[in-house]
């Protein structure tokens, strides 16, 4: 149980590591060819590299995000891990950003990514999709 921690653990670092860079490529190496991919925006599964690089494509164009590892979760009968983690994300070229939080269900395939799905509440992030200027006034009268 142990190994196994240690191996998530690495595996974890390893593919948050790679969505920091927001690279394409580097992402893309970490998960299976026929891999799914599921997110809040994606409107259901990604299904194959090909997809998910198009939606990485844009997704990195729009978004500043860095990613930490928090807590990790084994998950019993499969190998796979809970990885609840912290985030910050700020549209691309602005200084504006949000933390949140949430968590990924991840399923491996030997060292790759298999299954991925990513689990967080959005509304923090409308904040960052108003301009400044028309930001609602919270001061109480």
């Amino acid at each position: 149980m142990a190994a196994d921690m240690t191996r998530h653990r690495r595996l974890a670092d390893h593919v948050l590591a790679a969505w920091n860079s927001q690279d394409v490529e580097r992402v893309l190496a970490c998960y299976v060819e026929d891999l799914a991919y599921l997110d809040p925006n994606t409107r259901g599964p990604v299904r194959g590299r090909e997809a998910l690089r198009a939606y990485l494509t844009k997704l990195f164009s729009r978004w500043t995000m860095t990613w930490e590892p928090e807590e990790l979760f084994p998950l019993d009968g499969v190998d796979g891990v809970a990885i609840r983690w912290a985030g910050t994300l700020a549209p691309a070229g602005q200084s504006r950003s949000v933390e949140i939080s949430g968590l990924d269900l991840v399923i491996l395939d030997g060292e790759l990514v298999e299954r991925n799905e990513v689990y967080f509440d959005r509304s923090p992030l409308a904040s960052l999709l108003a301009p400044a200027s028309v930001a609602p006034d919270v001061r109480s009268s």
